[in-house]
């Protein structure tokens, strides 16, 4: 279980809130990082208001950088336990 803002859009408009998620929400992926930082900008608040098509996919957990360390990969270049930093790269909009 984790914690996380979860963007969501209805026929009523958009919807934000502080959610319990289950590890098997998680999209699927090559990696998965635990999050031990992040931050949320302005265009993370376009994205939580919807003033601005920043979110590409929904449901979708807001930012656009973190670091941590990998749990799990197929991507031979990230081994669990890696301390990683990401910034961009889709995140916010068609990842979490």
């Amino acid at each position: 279980m984790f914690q996380a803002l979860l963007i969501d859009k209805t026929d009523a408009g958009y919807g934000c809130a502080l959610t319990e998620l289950a590890d098997d929400r998680l999209p699927a992926g090559e990696v998965t990082v635990r999050v031990s930082h992040s931050t949320l900008n302005y265009k993370d608040a376009l994205a939580i208001t919807g003033r601005s098509p920043v979110v590409r996919r929904f449901p979708m957990v807001p930012g656009i950088d973190l670091a941590g360390t990998v749990e799990a990969s197929d991507d031979p270049r990230f081994q669990p336990g890696d301390a990683v930093l990401l910034n961009g790269w889709g995140v916010g909009e068609v990842h979490w």
